[in-house]
């Protein structure tokens, strides 16, 4: 986007515009001994010394909007340009409404641009109306599914104004599309978090949920992060929800070895060795195993780590036989 009025013929550069006659540029400053000079085209720096120029008068016009315009299009992530353009919105008493359409159309252009989604942000902000943003969000993130601006202004918008009621259609749609779109997910959990509540129904319902898509899709870290998530609202823990530890039985009993799986099963028995259960199959001893698998079969890229948690759940080990010797004592 930032070159992309070079190859118009029609373009008249602001050193030769009559109108523009009565300003200075202000050709950009990089000092004395300049380390690394940035290579511009010469469009691109008569857009950019005029800007200046403007700057330092604090022109309040229609033509230094129309400037700003020009140097979004060679420069759309300039946070002192877009700055400035809002300064002058509002000084001009600008038709708002208009400049979200042409916020969506840059926005088109360079949907990963936090400046612009920030713009575009404040003035909903001004307008208070936030009628179009799941629809613009809606139509970054079928591009990018993963854009990350798109969801935090998402969930700016949903939150601010309370548009959460087609968010979990909207969300599972995603992930039926995608089962490994950590985003979606994430976005699972922002609603659940901030609308739905985590009732003992929602809690178990979420749980069943997330089950059902690692049972299609069993080495997916989203989804099992995301039981992670919802356990905690549990109030039996990781450890005492027999639905989960059932299903993790069976996976394992049916030779699935997803590292995803083993660590949950690692999780299970160091809450289990924390509370003082080691009457069970999620014990030290069982931990300690699967993580000397994880570090030299399942998981070896992380095989540090999992040696250095093997050496944690013996430390705690140690830590638990002394309390019941003593309390035996």
């Amino acid at each position: 986007m930032s070159e992309s009025g070079d190859s118009d013929a029609s373009w008249i550069f602001y050193k030769d515009r009559p109108d523009w006659s009565d300003v200075t540029p202000i050709p950009e400053d990089d000092g004395p001994a300049p380390v690394v000079v940035i290579a511009h085209s010469e469009k691109f720096e008569d857009v950019y010394d005029y800007f200046r120029a403007i700057l330092k008068t604090n022109e309040k016009s229609e033509r230094a909007l129309l400037l700003t315009k020009d140097a979004v299009e060679f420069n759309p992530a300039n946070y002192t340009v877009w700055q400035y353009r809002r300064d002058l919105l509002q000084a001009l008493g600008t038709d708002l409404k208009t400049e979200l359409e042409y916020v969506e159309a840059v926005i088109k252009q360079s949907p990963k641009n936090y400046q612009v989604w920030h713009h575009r942000r404040v003035l909903i902000e001004w307008l208070q109306d936030p009628s179009l943003e799941l629809e613009v969000t809606g139509d970054a993130l079928q591009q990018d599914p993963k854009n990350y601006h798109a969801w935090q202004h998402r969930q700016w918008a949903i939150k601010t104004f309370g548009l959460f009621d087609k968010e979990m259609d909207f969300v599972d749609t995603l992930i039926n599309e995608d089962v490994r779109n950590n985003s979606a997910w994430n976005q699972r959990y922002f609603v659940m978090n901030n609308h739905l509540g985590w009732s003992d129904y929602n809690v178990q319902k979420e749980i069943c949920y997330a089950l059902e898509k690692i049972k299609f899709v069993k080495n997916n870290e989203s989804a099992w992060n995301y039981l992670r998530g919802v356990l905690l609202h549990d109030k039996r823990g990781i450890s005492g929800n027999a639905v989960v530890t059932s299903f993790c039985e069976e996976l394992y009993k049916n030779k699935c070895r997803s590292p995803y799986l083993l660590a949950f099963i690692i999780d299970i028995c160091e809450e289990n060795l924390k509370k003082g259960e080691t009457s069970c199959i999620y014990n030290s001893e069982r931990a300690i195993d699967l993580c000397q698998a994880l570090a030299t079969k399942y998981d070896k890229i992380r095989s540090k780590y999992w040696n250095y948690f093997s050496e944690k759940i013996k430390a705690l080990q140690n830590i638990k036989t002394v309390e019941q010797n003593n309390m035996e004592e």
